[in-house]
């Protein structure tokens, strides 16, 4: 399994979604997409071996990928989207105020930008209370959270992705629907996952201020530039709701969603409930004792 395909516990959603394990979901041969993005859904500076499936969200990012070269591609819907079927938003949930996330760096690039101008745009601009989640390397920094801090905003982080196959958080994605589900709206400096997500999740959706640069950013596959023209309906301080949660669900290929054991099937994974054979139920006995 690439170790991508754990990362904020996609696999083990996934898993739970097809009735096995979530604690240690089987091996996934192929690449699954882990992030939203403009070009072919697979992370540009991850290596990928010719020949490989990769399950992909949505049929705009099969297309595209396609459109490149790859080929067995699949798009099967978001993990995200997968979630939410198995977990209805309760009767009588309530929501207010703003989940906020600011564009972060990882592991490899760090955000070079302005923060306290940023701060002083959400102040201005939300008009309940704001929680602001930061990415783990940004809440690690005591200076960045004591920023969002003193400008009266919550401060949380969902918490760590997971790398080469250890530290993922089998319950991050359980995690970020809880804090999204208490808001009313979400918000970015740039269009991302979490945006789509809260979107899809019933928040009302917002991307504006400075998006900030990446060290050495490369704009792959167009970069900013085509992020604003391409999907204008989630650019600015209010959107056009049912316009955005339309776009939501296509990106997150909330309409492709494949019942478990198609699921199962596509990844080779087993059944669990399937009788065994008579013979392979004695095989097993014999084993066990």
């Amino acid at each position: 399994m690439h170790p991508s395909n754990h990362y904020y516990g996609h696999a083990h959603v996934l898993a739970r979604y097809c009735g096995l394990d979530e604690r240690d979901p089987p091996r996934l041969h192929g690449y699954l997409q882990h992030g939203w993005n403009i070009g072919d859904g697979l992370a540009p500076d991850h290596p990928y071996l010719p020949g490989i499936p990769s399950f992909l969200w949505s049929e705009r990012t099969r297309r595209r990928a396609w459109s490149v070269g790859r080929r067995q591609v699949y798009a099967i819907g978001a993990p995200w989207a997968y979630l939410l079927r198995l977990q209805p938003e309760p009767a009588g949930q309530r929501r207010e105020g703003t989940i906020w996330y600011p564009f972060h760096g990882w592991e490899g690039q760090h955000v070079l930008g302005d923060h306290e101008r940023l701060i002083a745009q959400i102040r201005a601009t939300e008009p309940g209370p704001v929680t602001v989640c930061l990415y783990w390397q940004e809440y690690q920094s005591r200076r960045m959270r004591r920023r969002y801090e003193r400008a009266g905003f919550r401060v949380i982080c969902h918490g760590f992705r997971g790398a080469w196959w250890e530290g993922a958080d089998p319950r991050f994605l359980d995690r970020q629907l809880a804090e999204l589900r208490r808001h009313r709206r979400v918000a970015s400096n740039r269009l991302s996952t979490a945006v789509f997500y809260g979107t899809l999740a019933g928040c009302e959706p917002a991307v504006y201020g400075d998006p900030m640069q990446l060290e050495r950013e490369q704009p792959h596959f167009g970069g900013q530039p085509r992020i604003r023209r391409d999907w204008p309906e989630l650019h600015g301080e209010q959107v056009d709701l049912p316009a955005a949660r339309a776009v939501a669900a296509a990106e997150l290929g909330a309409d492709l969603l494949l019942d478990p054991a198609e699921l199962r099937r596509l990844f080779g994974w087993p059944n669990p409930f399937q009788q065994p054979y008579p013979e392979d139920a004695a095989l097993l006995e014999e084993i066990r004792r």
